[in-house]
């Protein structure tokens, strides 16, 4: 995706000094001009999760960066939950001993793992947060692609499924049902996180902003004129833009093939692995969804990725209001788009 205008940008904590960026130097998300009365956008950001953590603005509703800056030091509450990376992560510890014996987590997260298992069954199993040990088998987590063979690929599917997962409500407690298996909430995590923070400023009272993770996610929060505007890009196609979109209190994601792969005998196979099959998935080249939650739009990217269009037809005609866009590898460079979603309006698809 891409961003254009002339900004204010200020760090979370402490701010950063003003500064002018040029539409070269960003390419995360295309806004429309700012109005004639703000003149400017104002960013609040910090690092998180491996990328950059934004709340945008119009210079009109300045009065709202200390409350952008608060809501964003929630992120790194966050990230040290749920991240893979730290070992004193409630997600790590959890890991750790849900094979042994139930382990009790906060209700945030306990709540985060309930969607991720409705996710998981909505999407036929395209979604699934337990695939750890089908990317171990790859070579993927250490970027040292290699080809399994098939018993070593039906070993590791015996560890993956969100359905193998034991979620008690009244306990609060996490069991895993096959040993060995592990939780990473990379798929959903950014927009969880996005959600939150989009809670906190609207209980703030700030009704117009844009809130960015990276290039891949985004909640728009009101919206003035015709909306916030979002171009969708992939590294994967020639066009400047796959769609343009106006958006207005909404969230989207989109995921792509990524550039990881192991090539074998002339063919190709991308580290995005199908938890269905326990090989790469194949055939689409970017997926996007819209849709009210921050959480089920980042999932959803991930599932239209593995699971294609027809995965992304049957979801958005049994869930109204939600929009999908996907790109096949068929040469076409056109997305493919199904399904509605109350505040958008597509351009360009």
């Amino acid at each position: 995706m891409g961003f254009e205008p002339t900004s204010q940008d200020l760090g979370a904590r402490p701010a950063a000094p003003a500064t002018a960026i040029s539409r070269r130097e960003l390419l995360s998300f295309d806004f429309a001009r700012a109005s004639d009365t703000a003149g400017h956008w104002i960013r609040v950001h910090r690092r998180a999760m491996a990328c950059r953590f934004e709340v945008t603005l119009s210079g009109e509703d300045a009065r709202h960066v200390p409350a952008a800056r608060d809501v964003l030091d929630e992120i790194d509450r966050i990230e040290a939950a749920l991240t893979v990376f730290r070992e004193t992560s409630d997600l790590v510890r959890l890991n750790r001993t849900a094979g042994a014996a139930p382990a009790r987590v906060d209700d945030a997260l306990f709540g985060l793992l309930r969607l991720c298992g409705e996710m998981h069954a909505r999407t036929g199993g395209a979604f699934d947060v337990t695939t750890t040990p089908l990317s171990r088998c790859w070579g993927f987590l250490r970027r040292e692609g290699r080809l399994p063979g098939p018993q070593e690929i039906a070993a590791a599917r015996a560890r993956v499924g969100m359905d193998k997962v034991e979620l008690d409500a009244e306990a609060r407690t996490v069991r895993f049902r096959r040993p060995g298996m592990e939780l990473n909430l990379g798929s959903i995590g950014k927009g969880y996180a996005l959600g939150v923070v989009a809670v906190r400023l609207r209980q703030q009272g700030v009704r117009h902003a844009l809130v960015s993770a990276g290039g891949s996610s985004v909640v728009a929060i009101g919206g003035r004129g015709e909306g916030w505007v979002v171009d969708l890009r992939s590294r994967q196609v020639s066009r400047d833009r796959l769609a343009r979109l106006r958006l207005r209190d909404v969230a989207l994601a989109t995921s792509g093939a990524g550039e990881q792969f192991v090539e074998v005998g002339g063919t190709r196979y991308g580290h995005v692995l199908d938890p269905r099959t326990g090989s790469p998935a194949e055939g689409v080249l970017s997926a996007s969804a819209i849709t009210a939650d921050a959480a089920v739009a980042d999932a959803l990217s991930t599932a239209f990725l593995v699971g294609g269009m027809e995965l992304a037809r049957r979801y958005c005609a049994e869930h109204p209001g939600t929009l999908a866009l996907v790109t096949p590898d068929d040469g076409t460079e056109r997305p493919r788009v199904f399904g509605q979603c109350p505040g958008v309006a597509l351009e360009g698809a």
